[in-house]
This record gives structure tokens, sequence and C-alpha cells, in this order.
């Protein structure tokens, strides 16, 4: 096995092959948000709760990773921008494949805006990641979206499929992006990208059933899991609802069935 498939194995099922990762990386975009406030405790109650991973930038590292004795994945999120910058679609790199292996991280992540201005600056940014990643044996997310003056639609199933297909193309070993609302065009992402697919959870959901619906149909659809963040560390309930989740990817449950959790 090579250093890629061993670490893998830390933020993805290994029975099932998928992964219920809950980023908590909103600090930087959106500051000390409800939810990443105390990172303890929330890290303490999505690992309870059967995430398999959690996604964070290096400072939150010593003060929010495996609190308590609870394991769980450590994926560093390597690139950044905030909600007052003039362009927040444009993503720079704040840490390296090898600063976050020294913190223990288990994989890394970036983010790439297909279609924004400076796409060109952070897919060279994304080639050079995937390569330090191959040359460690690093696994490496990408979270790829459509956004840009330009783009209509975030959600527009021909767009997400090239989002992953980049991806895919570009050296990630797994790719999180929009859900596009169906099964069916869903699953035509799925087979564009090749490589596991995760998808986003999106603005805060008002209804339960509508995320826990939606990460069912993603998986019908081939999908490989979610990262969800704020519909899971924002919830009433954290580990009830990391529990409903991990239920329907990595046990197959019904959404009724997972619905008990919130119960």
């Amino acid at each position: 096995m090579s250093g890629k498939d061993i670490r893998i194995e830390r933020i993805i099922d290994r029975n099932t092959g998928r992964a219920v990762i809950v980023p908590v990386d909103h600090g930087i975009t959106m500051g000390p948000i409800k939810g990443l406030v105390d990172m303890k405790a929330t890290i303490d109650r999505v690992s309870r709760g059967g995430a398999t991973a959690v996604v964070m930038h290096k400072g939150v590292v010593p003060y929010g990773h495996r609190s308590f004795g609870h394991d769980i994945g450590l994926i560093v999120h390597l690139s950044a921008s905030t909600s007052l910058s003039p362009d927040p679609n444009s993503k720079v790199l704040v840490t390296t494949v090898e600063e976050s292996l020294k913190m223990g991280a288990d994989a890394v992540s970036i983010h790439v805006n297909i279609g924004a201005d400076t796409e060109p600056y952070m897919l060279r940014d994304f080639g050079q990641i995937s390569r330090e990643c191959n040359e460690w044996g690093v696994p490496l997310l990408v979270m790829i979206y459509p956004r840009g003056k330009d783009i209509k639609s975030g959600y527009d199933v021909d767009l997400i499929k090239q989002c992953a297909r980049v991806g895919m193309e570009l050296g990630a070993d797994i790719v999180k992006t929009s859900y596009t609302g169906d099964i069916d065009s869903f699953r035509e992402v799925v087979r564009g990208a090749i490589i596991p697919v995760v998808i986003a959870g999106g603005p805060k959901m008002d209804s339960d059933r509508d995320l826990l619906q939606m990460v069912k149909d993603s998986l019908e659809a081939g999908g490989s899991g979610v990262s969800i963040g704020r519909n899971i560390f924002q919830h009433r309930n954290v580990t009830g609802m990391t529990q409903a989740v991990a239920d329907i990817v990595l046990r197959d449950a019904e959404v009724d069935e997972a619905m008990k959790r919130l119960e």
C-alpha cells in the first residue's frame, strides 16, 4: 500500500468507501460563528456522532482536533479568503503539505472556484499541491465550484460536471462539490468525475428531512458521502445530526430511520 492508500482510510470508511466529513474551516471566511467558538466541544460532538474526518485550518488544530480521546481523521485546509475581500472567490494558499504533515494531517484540502477572475492562479496552485501530495503520499480533497461574475447558477449540471472533472484531471483523490438537485443529473457528475465525489451541505437548511433526503439521493446517484459544515455544527443537536447523516452514508439507513436520531 502507498502512503495515500494508508492515509485515505483514516478519512474514508474502508468498509463502505464512503466518508462523513465535517468542515469547520469557516472561521477565516465568516469569523467565530455559532458552532465554531468552543472547537473542542464541536469536534467532540461530531466525532461521537460518527464523522470520519474534519477539515480545519492549521491554527485550529491544537485547539480542536482529537479532544477527549475520540479519534477522527484530520484534513488540513490549505487555502483561504475572507468575506471582507474585494473578491471572496479568490483563494490563496496559506499552508503547505509539509507543514500539514508536521501537524499530523491525514489529508489536505484546497478550494478552487471555476469561473472566478483568479481561476488561472487557483489552478496553478492546485497543480502544485497535487504534485506535492503525490511526493509525500498525502490524499488531496478539492472543494471545487462554479463561481464568478459570469456564472448564472452554481448548480448547473454541466458546470458541476466540469468542475468535478477538473478536480480529477489535476490529481485530486476526492472531489467536493454541490449537489445538482436530482439523482439523474448528479449521476452524470459522478460518472464524469471517476474519483469519489462528496457533496457540500450548502447554506444552513431549515428542514432536517430535506438535508437527509439530499444525502440519500446523492448516494443513490453514486456519490461517496458528504462534506457538510453548518448544517451539522450549527444544528441544535450536533451529535444527533452527525449520527443521522452517518447512518445514511455508512449504514444505508432510510431517511425515516435516520430522522429518529433527532427525536
